[in-house]
């Protein structure tokens, strides 16, 4: 079976699940990625104006490409959404520090109706897989999220699910690095039922753009700091 037959279901089916990739630069790690997508999940590779190679190297593996200009992650995760066909979407990081392995404990209780948003709460393999600052920077949000919204999350997780129209419909305007908390905050506004399942969370292949230093970890803040305060606008 073909790397583009396992991630369409097989026999030409349509696939149950597409799961957008924002990437960056991400060729050491998306081999590893694509080829451990579960039967059903459709890997769109939302490429970000990578420069090694990574969209060729994902169309190579059966994957969906999507070219995004506009740089930020939002904007990427956001062009990857517009591009899925499926019911249900999943987004994931492309560094390989989420195994798609698990994509189906994320969106199979969204597949099941028991829940309109799951977030993967991640449980970090090793002590340097999450740094330090990013981790203080997430639970920060987190309760913070929690505080205004009564939504009980306690991870803004990178591995997530939701049904593609009903995401279309929050009208989510970040595209920067507040997408994802936009996203909750949004989604518990809009009374979703949104739970939470533990993922294993590894050392991401390469070079972080974001939490992995301290700049890239301050500029999320600010941005997710802008997110809050129009939400709290509003």
């Amino acid at each position: 079976m073909s790397p583009q037959d396992r991630g369409s279901g097989g026999g030409g089916r349509p696939p149950t699940v597409d799961v957008v990739l924002p990437c960056l630069d991400e060729a050491e790690a998306l081999p590893w990625v694509l080829s451990r997508m579960p039967p059903g999940y459709r890997a769109v590779v939302a490429d970000n104006g990578s420069t090694d190679g990574s969209a060729d190297l994902a169309r190579a593996h059966g994957a969906r490409v999507v070219d995004v200009p506009q740089r930020g992650f939002g904007a990427a995760c956001h062009a990857g959404l517009l591009a899925a066909t499926a019911d249900v979407v999943c987004f994931m990081d492309a560094d390989a520090s989420l195994d798609p392995q698990q994509l189906p404990r994320v969106a199979g209780p969204v597949l099941a109706g028991q829940a309109d948003l799951v977030l993967g709460r991640r449980r970090p393999t090793t002590r340097g897989a999450w740094p330090l600052h990013g981790r203080i920077g997430n639970a920060l949000f987190a309760r913070e999220l929690r505080r205004r919204s009564g939504v009980a999350v306690h991870d803004l997780g990178p591995m997530r699910a939701a049904r593609r129209q009903p995401l279309l419909d929050l009208g989510l305007t970040d595209r920067r690095s507040g997408y994802a908390l936009e996203m909750v905050a949004a989604a518990g506004a809009a009374g979703w039922r949104v739970s939470e399942v533990d993922v294993a969370y590894a050392p991401r292949t390469g070079r972080s753009k974001v939490t992995g230093s301290v700049r890239g970890t301050l500029t999320a803040l600010h941005d997710m700091r802008e997110v809050l305060a129009r939400a709290g606008a509003r």
